[in-house]
């Protein structure tokens, strides 16, 4: 089996390196984690002339961040007519538009900062897995245009020579999207807040965060971080002192096999679009820029079901591209998702100038820049400028055994052939 080895890590050129928090600092605004959402309102804030210190537990995207499989798709999982239903037509048509133009706002930072992150934007496929399966997409076609949104639903045969396999039954074509490395693009924004006066602190887990006066108070190992606003942007990833939002863990895996050849590239994805289907236990396809295949799915590589989740992936790409069989594999890593119960990204006060942002449910690149972004502008004093509400955080129902039940039924999923 292919060891734990993640490929953004291995493509995203040098480290950064930055100094642990070290001392006592002060700002107009902390922000713990250094991953979308944090560097997002860090580039923003900076840009904006505030002073702004992030601190991160480990390295610049370690998280989720620098795990993900790089999609830049515009909206979220749940269909924009049911985002609508559940926080209401004002507030979720709010949300809808907001996240439409995520991609039009990740890779406008991307040209804007000249940076370095594999960014293709020929759009993303969303791949019927089955007859059940291009209903739904059916459904989602007809709710995206019925609000503008360039989408196009491709037969079978169309969807087979964009993919290079004929296994699914059709697919939703979206050309707002498109795909980055996304730890390429999450060290790209870090070094863009730097430039505009940000100040990045690595290696530095908030061991405590309390109100004190007037300030948020944030102490790590070796230093204290004073700021009137706080903004928590840990997702998945909280260290112990800070206050993660409640959610239900979910893993979520990804190999990555040696480059394809010359030929192979012709058939397999030509057009560089990402691509996920809609079977219940995912999966995803892309390529790199050097060509090497990513498939993804359900599942956790350092738990019970690693083994079956990697042969199972080697079955899965042999089956779909037969001129693959037996290629070599790279890299294979797992990253975790914060899942909330109704798949929506969450705000949340957790005290007098400080808010929480968590939750966006496996869509992390464009949900995460666009409330970084948000949150950029209500820490400096607009109180409407996220795309939902502020809300009290609620209990997620048992998330301890909704995490087995995910990994579990993936990993009997995985079991089964085909």
């Amino acid at each position: 089996m292919t060891s734990i080895q993640n490929l953004w890590r291995m493509t995203c050129g040098p480290a950064l390196d930055l100094p642990p928090l070290a001392g006592d600092a002060a700002a107009d605004v902390a922000v713990i984690g250094g991953g979308f959402t944090g560097l997002s309102a860090a580039l923003h804030l900076a840009e904006a002339g505030a002073r702004v210190v992030v601190v991160e537990a480990e390295t610049i995207g370690h998280g989720g961040s620098g795990r993900n499989v790089g999609l830049v798709n515009a909206g979220l999982w749940t269909p924009p007519d049911e985002v609508e239903a559940a926080l209401g037509a004002e507030e979720g048509a709010a949300l809808n538009r907001a996240l439409a133009a995520g991609p039009d706002l990740v890779f406008d930072l991307i040209g804007r900062h000249g940076i370095e992150c594999e960014a293709v934007r020929n759009g993303t496929l969303h791949l019927a897995h089955s007859a059940a399966g291009l209903r739904d997409l059916r459904a989602r076609h007809a709710q995206q245009s019925r609000r503008g949104a360039p989408v196009k639903l491709l037969d079978s045969a169309e969807t087979a020579r964009r993919v290079g396999t004929g296994r699914f039954a059709g697919s939703l074509w979206d050309g707002r999207a498109g795909t980055i490395q996304p730890l390429a693009y999450a060290m790209g924004m870090a070094r863009a807040a730097m430039a505009a006066g940000a100040t990045v602190r690595e290696r530095s887990p908030a061991l405590s965060v309390a109100r004190e006066g007037a300030d948020w108070v944030v102490r790590t190992a070796a230093g204290c971080l004073r700021a009137p606003r706080l903004i928590q942007a840990t997702n998945a990833y909280a260290a112990a002192g800070a206050r993660p939002g409640p959610f239900t863990p979910v893993h979520y895996f990804q190999i990555a096999t040696a480059p394809l050849s010359a030929a192979q590239r012709e058939t397999i994805l030509p057009g560089g679009e990402g691509c996920w289907d809609t079977a219940t236990v995912m999966t995803s396809y892309r390529l790199d820029r050097a060509g090497r295949l990513l498939l993804g799915s359900v599942g956790n590589l350092e738990d019970f079901g690693a083994r079956v989740h990697q042969c199972w992936a080697r079955r899965r790409i042999a089956g779909a591209f037969p001129a693959l069989r037996g290629i070599g594999i790279e890299a294979a890593w797992s990253g975790r998702i914060a899942m909330t119960g109704d798949h929506m990204p969450k705000v949340a006060e957790i005290g007098p100038g400080a808010v929480s942002i968590w939750g966006y449910s496996g869509r992390g690149i464009s949900p995460g820049t666009v409330f970084g972004r948000a949150a950029a502008r209500w820490a400096m004093g607009d109180a409407d400028a996220f795309p939902t509400a502020i809300r009290a955080a609620k209990p997620e129902t048992l998330p301890g055994l909704r995490a087995l039940y995910y990994e579990a039924g993936a990993t009997l999923t995985h079991m089964l052939p085909g």
